[in-house]
């Protein structure tokens, strides 16, 4: 009898121990969830795109712009950001279990580390299922005042994601800057981002 509650105790601790081996779960909010889906729609493509708003003027002169929408996961999107032949950035978007993070990777051409990479910010409420903003976080606060622009401290990122449309904005104290993609026609795949293969 003693033997056989041993051996029953052990089967038990056992069935236990694989009950609670899970990961924890990446917990998030409905309008969170809605807005990196519908943005995670459309991974494997690309799309052109078009300043709609630009205060201090010509900030990607008259080059090409395209946003592809390259990888994604249940948890991050990567979105390249060309800007012409100029390859260097990719907008990280991920999902934290605390909201929505947003990081710009930049590189250099031979996909070094940008001395000025992976600013961002993350979200500080639920925002809407169509718009979320980013206010710049304390590493990037940081990264700017090293760098010598303090005014970027005050940076908010948003992104919109609408049927036919994405946006991505930058706004700040006298500086805004907006990009529109059509997502209504879709174009040819650009190159790897620079430091990405």
């Amino acid at each position: 009898m003693k033997t056989f509650c041993v051996c029953f105790s052990l089967g038990l601790i056992g069935i236990s121990n694989a009950a609670f081996s899970k990961d924890a779960p990446l917990v998030s909010i409905p309008t969170h969830d809605a807005f990196f889906n519908a943005i995670k729609a459309h991974c494997g493509k690309a799309f052109p795109g078009k300043v709609s708003k630009d205060n201090v003027g010509k900030t990607f002169g008259d080059e090409k712009l395209v946003m592809h929408v390259r990888k994604c996961t249940d948890s991050e999107i990567q979105i390249p950001f060309h800007v012409g032949d100029d390859a260097s950035r990719t907008w990280i978007l991920t999902k934290t279990g605390a909201g929505l993070m947003l990081k710009h990777d930049h590189r250099n051409e031979d996909g070094s580390y940008h001395s000025s990479t992976m600013y961002g910010g993350h979200t500080a409420d639920e925002g809407f299922l169509q718009v979320q903003s980013f206010p710049a976080d304390a590493y990037s606060k940081r990264l700017f005042v090293e760098s010598g622009i303090a005014a970027s401290t005050d940076n908010v990122w948003q992104m919109m994601i609408y049927p036919s449309r994405f946006s991505y904005r930058l706004i700040r104290p006298a500086r805004e800057v907006q990009v529109d993609f059509d997502l209504e026609n879709p174009i040819s795949l650009p190159s790897p981002p620079w430091g990405y293969e």
